[in-house]
Parts: structure tokens; sequence; C-alpha cells
């Protein structure tokens, strides 16, 4: 089962990013043959910087390498290595009817959150139909809130195989966890557009001043606090044991605890639990040669395949000399 899935290097990497979409990737990179990428192109919709954008590469590559995947079982690579995906969105694009892309939500809410109104993020969903058909790709995972890109998608897939003939393998949703909707500091979603993100690899002290910054209310340490309305809770809930949720748990509904002594046992759980990638994270920084070897090896291997599908799709429409005799 050939599974697809990429992750914008739009900044660091955050907590909610990892239990939203990477945790799941190292999972499913088990018994499957598990296509991960780190989407530059897209990010170009909102990274302008040149030196920011190859930095913010090869740190996700790094924080992906060092929070579990596997270049021994999973292809990580970097979407502009692979230059056939932009052809690939063309011959999508003259068979995608305007009126798919501005029924997108994703669109609306960035133009809504400020971003310009740019034919790069509104042509998004068809950049990323490309992304995808371009692996043969049998699951996507998806969070619920993607659900729609991928959609459409299977639109695109489906339209082009009416007008051309059977082209592409029409991709499956694999939806992911629900504790992906992580809380951030203000107690939205967090996310990187809100500015309210724990990063998966600040360091210790950084990690620890921004808990004691999540939003929290007025109750008093001695009254009862509810752990189901709690978005400090929530997040305490996903790094701690179980012996620690019990009692942090017992004495919210019983009072007897503050805030603050939560959000410290928060910051040190997140720090515990990322320690050890931390560490190996570090070493593949200290090697950027190593780095540049699974890029390399990895790039190799998605052209490849990418070429398969791309010549599947130009014979069938037309584009450039035929194949056949």
């Amino acid at each position: 089962m050939r599974v697809l899935s990429g992750i914008q290097p739009s900044g660091a990497l955050h907590i909610g990013n990892y239990f939203g979409a990477i945790r799941q990737y190292v999972a499913l990179q088990e018994g499957n043959d598990a296509f991960y990428f780190v989407a530059d192109y897209h990010a170009l919709t909102s990274v302008r910087k040149a030196e920011t954008l190859r930095k913010y590469v090869f740190d996700v590559i790094v924080d992906l390498l060092a929070l579990g995947l596997d270049p021994d079982r999973a292809t990580l690579f970097v979407q502009s290595d692979v230059p056939e995906t932009t052809e690939l969105a063309w011959l999508l694009s003259t068979v995608t009817p305007m009126g798919w892309l501005e029924k997108c939500v994703s669109y609306k809410d960035k133009v809504q959150q400020g971003l310009p109104a740019e034919h790069g993020l509104f042509a998004y969903p068809v950049l990323q139909a490309a992304d995808i058909l371009l692996y043969d790709a049998d699951l996507v995972p998806v969070g619920q809130d993607q659900k729609q890109h991928l959609e459409i998608t299977r639109d695109i897939a489906e339209r082009f195989n009416n007008t051309y003939g059977e082209v592409f393998k029409l991709p499956k949703p694999y939806i992911l966890d629900q504790v992906a909707v992580v809380p951030g500091l203000d107690g939205r979603k967090m996310s990187k557009s809100y500015d309210n993100t724990i990063e998966i690899f600040d360091d210790p002290k950084t990690i620890t001043k921004k808990a004691k910054k999540i939003v929290t209310d007025s109750t008093p340490v001695e009254s009862p606090k509810n752990p189901d309305t709690c978005n400090l809770f929530q997040l305490f809930k996903l790094f701690a044991s179980a012996d620690d949720l019990a009692d942090v748990d017992r004495r919210y509904r019983s009072g007897g605890i503050g805030y603050g002594e939560v959000k410290v046992r928060l910051a040190d759980a997140i720090i515990a639990a990322f320690a050890p990638a931390r560490e190996r994270r570090a070493d593949w920084v200290a090697h950027p040669e190593r780095v540049e070897a699974v890029r390399v090896a990895a790039a190799l291997k998605a052209k490849t395949a990418a070429r398969t599908v791309l010549d599947r799709a130009r014979e069938a429409c037309g584009v450039g000399r035929s194949r056949t005799p």
C-alpha cells in the first residue's frame, strides 16, 4: 500500500504538527510503501526569502528524521527535487473548473487571515492533486479539515480520466486521529498563523516560558476545575504518564491544584518526551552530508515513480512524442 503525504516548510514544527500528523507518518512507514515530501513549492505562497526557505527545508528534513522517519523504510524527499510535479499540475489545470477552486474553504480562510489573493494560493489544490496523483498513492493521511482537498484531487483525477482514459489511480483518505486538534497557547487550534505554538525542538527554557503563557481562567487554587473544558489539561493529557494524569485529574475535580503547577509539569513532560529526538536531531545537524545523502537518494526514487505517471499522462493527452511505434 503506497502512503503519501507532505508537510510545508513554513516555520519550525510544533507539537500540533507532531500529534496531528508526524506520529502517524512514523507509524504508517511500517508495512507500507511510504512517500513523504517537504512541500517547498507550496511554501512559496507565504515564504518569500530564498535563504529562509532553504533553512526551513533543511530543518523539516532533520526534524522528521529525528522524530522517527527512517530513510530505509520511507522515502523522504523535497517537492522541488521532482520538477515533474509542476508539469503534471499544468496538465491537471487544463481540466479543472474554476468553480471547484472558488469553493475551496482553505483559500477563503487564508485570504481572510490576510494573505494576498494570488494565483498560487488559489490554484493550491491543483498542485496538491499533482503531488498525490504523481505517485499512484493508495492512501493519503489527512486531517478532517483537509479532506476537501483530497476530494478535489479525486474529482480532478476522475475528470482527467473521463477525458483521456484511465490514467490516474483514485487515492483514498486516511483520516488522522482526532487528537490532531491540539490547542495552542491562546486556546485556539495550535497554528503558526496564530503565533500560538510550542515548537518541538525549542530549548527547555523556551518551552517552560511558553507553557507559562497558556491562557487559563481565574479559578482559585483551592476551587474545583473542569479538566474536560480546560485547554491546559488537554495539552497535559498528551504528554503525562497515566499516574500523573490521574493525579492532576483528581486534584482538578476536588480542588487544591493551581494552573501554575500544571504548566510547569506540562513543560517538564514536553521536554522529557522529545529529549531523545533532540539528541538525534543534533547528530543529524552535525552531519549535513548525511542529510544531503538522504535527500539525493529519496529524490531519485521519487523521480523514478513520478516519471512513470507523468509519461502516462503526457501520452494520454498527446503532449510530446508518442512512445508507440
